[in-house]
């Protein structure tokens, strides 16, 4: 009996490690965006136009997403011939690192335009790591997943995600709450990115024991070194899919407006609406909350009714919550911001963030699973990564424009959802196995139609 048909599935192993390393991911990404949001226009860029800061300090933000998209080439080639498991070890001690290295750096006082350039440096690093994490995660959850728990075992992803997003705000919280501003901008704002540290150490225990998925194994059995070259096939083959992941993940965007540029708008002085950053870290340490409860419902219900009506219905819903929710930062009135932003961030974008990770795996076959959810959603988050910086230029330093913010994230939301709904149906139902065989009749289907019209 060959390797791949005694290699197990191991789905809550894989599950718990999908889990730890995105939980690594968007904390470091949520205490950077925090970081930026109150800390870096302020130590790290020149003094005396802090609108001209705070758009720097949110371009560094930004300059990860630039990295993600060359380094999802090179880490869906590896994840894709040389196994998933390599790509999450890898990525995680790499996140890790960088995040460390953050909190060590000197400011512009100390050392001048060297220290955003070394902030921007580790930015690069910290984007080519999160270009191979999610991918990688979701490959090794969605293979080692049974069946017809494939929606509900890779939401643990994105459940790491959101509990990222809690300990970031909940670390950040009584440091700003606690320490005076002048020993918050000395050393206080240090403390988060160093306890990263512990995060990649329980990671890293967990995944190096994790065992490569039969799926992966079965078609290492078949595929030999000098055929199987995973962005020539997926390009070739798949690049339709590659596009509709591509347009689906713009709605990363309403994380980021809700996590960064929100932040900003609701706390800056420059905008005047005198809402407390600690309120706002704890809207988001609540939402965030919310959401670990709602993936898994969320995902499960994809699960029994597939995965576009959850997708779908997250997507317009989001489209119109993210307008409401700015507009009650905007008025200045705290309760409501407060429940729209649970709403939004809690509950209504849990739907599209519980099924994207089952539904993208489902448009590739196993050979190139990986590197099609890599390219495919790492140039889409690249939009992602810009919007507090979009967002601030749309702003121009009048609150009143806030609606143009609005209006751009709705939008995103909106083409996300007509992407998604061009996509197959049905793939819920169909085997592990089976998904790649019906991806690759897709294609067959599609060369003969042509060659036929020609």
């Amino acid at each position: 009996m060959t390797e791949q048909h005694t290699t197990r599935r191991t789905p809550k192993k894989a599950a718990l490690a999908a889990w730890s390393g995105s939980a690594l991911e968007y904390y470091d990404l949520a205490i950077y965006g925090t970081a930026a949001a109150l800390v870096f226009p302020k130590i790290f860029f020149p003094e005396g136009n802090d609108s001209a800061a705070t758009i720097a300090a949110f371009a560094t933000f930004g300059v990860a997403y630039v990295a993600r998209p060359i380094g999802s080439f090179f880490m869906g080639h590896i994840g894709d011939r040389l196994g998933r498991k390599k790509v999450m070890v890898g990525t995680l001690l790499l996140m890790g690192s960088s995040t460390f290295l953050v909190g060590c750096l000197p400011t512009y006082h100390q050392v001048g335009l060297l220290a955003p350039a070394l902030l921007v440096l580790l930015r690069l690093l910290q984007g080519l790591s999160a270009a191979g994490e999610q991918a990688g995660a979701n490959s090794m959850s969605f293979e080692h997943a049974p069946d017809d728990k494939r929606g509900f075992f890779t939401s643990f992803t994105l459940s790491g995600t959101q509990g990222g997003q809690v300990l970031a705000p909940a670390v950040f919280l009584p440091l700003a709450a606690v320490l005076p501003e002048d020993q918050l901008l000395a050393w206080g704002w240090r403390v988060p990115f160093w306890l990263s540290a512990l995060v990649v150490l329980i990671g890293f225990a967990i995944r190096r024991t994790l065992d490569e998925t039969p799926e992966f194994e079965a078609e290492s059995d078949m595929t030999t070194a000098a055929s199987h070259t995973p962005l020539g096939l997926l390009f070739r083959h798949h690049w339709r899919g590659v596009l509709r992941v591509f347009f689906a993940a713009f709605i990363a965007m309403v994380n980021t407006t809700f996590q960064v540029f929100a932040l900003n708008f609701a706390t800056s002085d420059d905008y005047g609406i005198g809402i407390s950053s600690t309120t706002m870290l704890w809207l988001a340490i609540v939402a965030n909350l919310v959401a670990i409860a709602t993936i898994p419902y969320w995902a499960r219900l994809s699960d029994r009714v597939g995965r576009k009506p959850v997708f779908v219905s997250g997507l317009l819903g989001s489209a119109v919550l993210v307008v409401v929710f700015l507009a009650a930062i905007h008025a200045g009135n705290v309760p409501l911001t407060f429940v729209l932003g649970v709403a939004l961030a809690g509950v209504v974008y849990s739907m599209p963030n519980a099924v994207w990770p089952a539904t993208y795996a489902e448009y590739f076959p196993t050979s190139v699973r990986l590197s099609g959810m890599a390219v495919g959603t790492q140039f889409g988050f690249a939009l992602a990564g810009f919007t507090p910086t979009i967002a601030g230029a749309l702003m121009g330093g009048d609150a009143d424009n806030w609606w143009k913010v609005a209006a751009f994230a709705a939008g995103a939301c909106l083409i996300s959802a007509i992407a998604v709904l061009s996509g197959p149906s049905g793939t819920h139902r169909v085997p592990t196995r089976e998904v790649g065989r019906r991806a690759a009749a897709r294609v067959e289907a599609r060369a003969v139609t042509v060659g036929a019209a020609s």
